[in-house]
C-alpha cells in the first residue's frame, strides 16, 4: 500500500492501483484508515480513523445557526422544505434543504415536525345481550333504484339476542331526522325503559348525528359505535342484510320506492316468523324475542321422545335432543384470560 501511495501523487490513484494490481477500494480503506479486520493490526503508516471535513461543509457556528432557526418557535413545527422555501422568499439563505435534513438527522430529530391532528384511539366495542331488548344493532343499506345512480335507503333496527327486526323503513335518502323518528317509534312500540337498551351502529352520518344523539340521551338509551373501517364490529346487521340480498327473489333493481317497500313488507315478516337461525337453536327470531323459545323447544322434545320410543335402535349413542336455546349474544367477546399454566408455557 505504501508503494501505491508513493506513486499516486504522480500518476493518480486509478493508474497506480491498476499498475500495481491493488484494488482501489482496498487502497482507499488503507489511506483513510477504515477499520481493519477483527484481530488484525492497523496498516503500517495509516492515518487514524478520522474522516476529514469537506472544505465546503458548514462551520460549527453556521451549523448551530441553522439548528437555531429550525428549533425556533416559528419553524419548530415546519418541515425543512417549508423552512427553506420561507427563508428564500424572505431573501435569506442559510443552507440547502438537504443540509437541514442532515443536521436534524445528526441531532436525532428526523421525526414528524408538522403540527398535525392525531387520530383518536378507538376502543373496541364489547357488548353482551342475555335477553331481548338489551342491545340493538342498526344500519342502513342501499337498494338499487330503476336507473343508474338511483338508490333507496333501507333502515333496519335489529335485536342482537333474538335477531328480531324490531323496526325498519325504506326512504328516498339517508337522513338523521328519519332515523330519529324510526328509533323513537320503535322504542315506544317495544316499551323500552330508560337505562335498559344499548344501541350500536357504525359511524355513518346518520348514526353519529347530533339529533340522534340527543334523542337517545332523552330516551335513556346508551349508544356505541364501530371502529372506523371495521365491519366486524357490526356483524348482526351485516348478516341480516346478506340474508336479504341473497334471497332468490331479490331483484337486481327496484322499479320504484313502492316496489322496494313491498318487497321488504314480505321479507321482514318471513325473516321474523319463518326464518330459523342456527345460532338460535333453529328457532325463529319472533319465538326468541317474545319468550316462546322454551315452549317451542319442549314441544320439539316431545316429538323426539316419541320418535325414540318408536325406533330406539335408530339412535345409537343417546336419545335425540333439540338444539339448545340461545344463552348470550356478543359483539366482540373479550379474549379469555390465560391460566397460569398457559402463561408459564
Amino acid at each position: 500500500m505504501e508503494a501505491t501511495a508513493s506513486v499516486v501523487p504522480t500518476v493518480g490513484a486509478r493508474a497506480a492501483c491498476l499498475a500495481l494490481g491493488v484494488p482501489r477500494a482496498s487502497f482507499y480503506r488503507w489511506r483513510y484508515g477504515h477499520q481493519a479486520p477483527v484481530g488484525a493490526a492497523a496498516p503500517t503508516g495509516a492515518p487514524p480513523h478520522l474522516r476529514p471535513r469537506h472544505p465546503r461543509a458548514l462551520g460549527d457556528d453556521e451549523r448551530q445557526a441553522v439548528l437555531a432557526v429550525l428549533h425556533s418557535p416559528r419553524f419548530c413545527d415546519a418541515s425543512p422544505a417549508e423552512t427553506y422555501a420561507t427563508l428564500l422568499d424572505e431573501g435569506t439563505y442559510l443552507a440547502s434543504e438537504r443540509t437541514m435534513y442532515r443536521l436534524l438527522a445528526a441531532a436525532g430529530e428526523t421525526g414528524e415536525r408538522r403540527n398535525q391532528r392525531v387520530h383518536p384511539a378507538y376502543a373496541k366495542p364489547e357488548l353482551l345481550a342475555t335477553a331481548p331488548n338489551q342491545v340493538w344493532s342498526w344500519d342502513i343499506t342501499k337498494l338499487l333504484g330503476p336507473a343508474k345512480w338511483t338508490y333507496f335507503s333501507l333502515y333496519v333496527l335489529l335485536d342482537i339476542f333474538s335477531r328480531y327486526v324490531v323496526g325498519w323503513m325504506v326512504a328516498h335518502q339517508e337522513q338523521a331526522t328519519l332515523a330519529e323518528r324510526l328509533i323513537a317509534e320503535t322504542a315506544a312500540k317495544q316499551g323500552i325503559a330508560a337505562g335498559q337498551l344499548t344501541l350500536h351502529a357504525d359511524r355513518g352520518s346518520s348514526m353519529t348525528s347530533k339529533p340522534v344523539a340527543f334523542l337517545l340521551a332523552d330516551l335513556g338509551i346508551a349508544k356505541t359505535h364501530s371502529r372506523p373501517h371495521v365491519s366486524n364490529d357490526n356483524p348482526y346487521s351485516e348478516a341480516q342484510f346478506k340474508t336479504l340480498k341473497y334471497r332468490p327473489d331479490f331483484p337486481a333493481r327496484f322499479g320504484g320506492i313502492e316496489a322496494a317497500r313491498a318487497f321488504c313488507q314480505a321479507f321482514i315478516p318471513w325473516y321474523n316468523t319463518a326464518h330459523r337461525h342456527a345460532s338460535l337453536g333453529l328457532l325463529t327470531p319472533e319465538a326468541v324475542h317474545y319468550g316462546r323459545a322454551a315452549a317451542v323447544r319442549a314441544a320439539r322434545q316431545q316429538v323426539l321422545h316419541a320418535a325414540y320410543a318408536t325406533h330406539p335402535e335408530r339412535f345409537v349413542r343417546r336419545p335425540p335432543q333439540p338444539p339448545p336455546l340461545p344463552a348470550a349474544a356478543w359483539i366482540n367477546p373479550p379474549r379469555p384470560t390465560p391460566t397460569p399454566q398457559e402463561v408459564s408455557h
